[in-house]
């Protein structure tokens, strides 16, 4: 089945605009701007035939939007980070940490240059984690009691017990947050679920209790932006020293413009906070700002917590 979008002209050559120290972790955030197909087309040239065939497998139209979009986006902010052309750049598969077959974390491939990054996509939001050491983000739905009830056996007994002490709306929140601190771990030690999920204590921040981070990672919470309460983000990265986090919103102009990188480099962000990643969720959460207005009605939201 042929891909729903017209596909755009691939740009020749792309500047490096924006750049990430070794301290720095840069977040950006996408909202899906719209539920069904625009006038104007995705530049669906960029992606690769995987990425194509990927899109053309799901069943949605409005899950194959967000996916080309989500990919579109990844590969334009990439470019701008190293100067590659989107169509241009190769990815590859790290050696998964549990078994060492070529399924583990998603990387540029071997001969383009030294950057890690990590995408997630969830009911009309996307996030996407740039750094200069390895990094895993995900979003996710605020679920459901059901899922909770469904997923609580198989976390970490402390966790366990710490969920055990709320109730309500507070207890989906505290889920929410454990669940994509633990998923953005995962996917950036590059096992994803496949590891069991009670190996890893992730827990905290209930009771003024501080939120945990592995050894050797920094695990952060992050501001979904007022637009997206319903919606909890985390971000991984490698290393236990305080990065400076530093969060911006994706324009929609970012997947239809010939030139990506100066739509995303001359964009203001709408969301920006500068702070080690050793700062509570609560700092984080308190620079949360609108997201920039849809194109049309916010879209369709899913029930189910899952992996990207």
């Amino acid at each position: 089945m042929a891909a729903p979008y017209a596909s755009g002209a691939v740009p020749g050559r792309t500047p490096t605009t924006l750049s990430v120290g070794e301290d720095e972790l840069h977040l950006w955030m996408l909202r899906q701007p719209w539920t069904s197909l625009s006038s104007e087309p995705l530049m669906t040239a960029e992606l690769d035939e995987h990425e194509r065939d990927k899109a053309d497998s799901f069943m949605r139209a409005h899950d194959r939007l967000l996916y080309t979009a989500a990919h579109i986006a990844l590969r334009r902010l990439l470019s701008a980070y190293s100067g590659i052309p989107p169509a241009r750049l190769r990815f590859a598969r790290e050696p998964c940490a549990e078994c060492s077959e070529p399924h583990g974390r998603p990387v540029l491939a071997p001969g383009m240059p030294r950057l890690h990054f990590s995408l997630s996509h969830s009911s009309g939001l996307v996030a996407f984690g740039i750094a200069r050491s390895p990094v895993g983000i995900d979003v996710e739905k605020l679920p459901t009691e059901e899922t909770v009830e469904l997923c609580i056996a198989d976390l970490h007994p402390r966790e366990q017990a710490e969920l055990a002490e709320l109730t309500g709306e507070e207890r989906l929140a505290a889920f929410a947050r454990l669940w994509t601190r633990k998923e953005a771990y995962l996917k950036g030690i590059g096992t994803g679920l496949s590891r069991d999920l009670a190996l890893d204590y992730l827990g905290g921040g209930v009771g003024g209790r501080p939120s945990a981070s592995p050894p050797g990672w920094t695990v952060l919470n992050l501001p979904p932006g007022s637009s997206h309460v319903t919606h909890s983000v985390a971000a991984a990265v490698e290393g236990s020293r305080d990065y400076c986090t530093t969060v911006r919103w994706l324009r929609a102009d970012t997947l239809y413009a010939p030139d990506p990188a100066g739509v995303i480099t001359n964009d203001e962000p709408r969301v920006c906070a500068t702070l080690p990643a050793s700062a509570s969720a609560r700092s984080l959460s308190a620079v949360g700002a609108a997201a920039p207005a849809p194109r049309s009605a916010t879209s369709r939201r899913d029930e189910v917590i899952h992996a990207d």
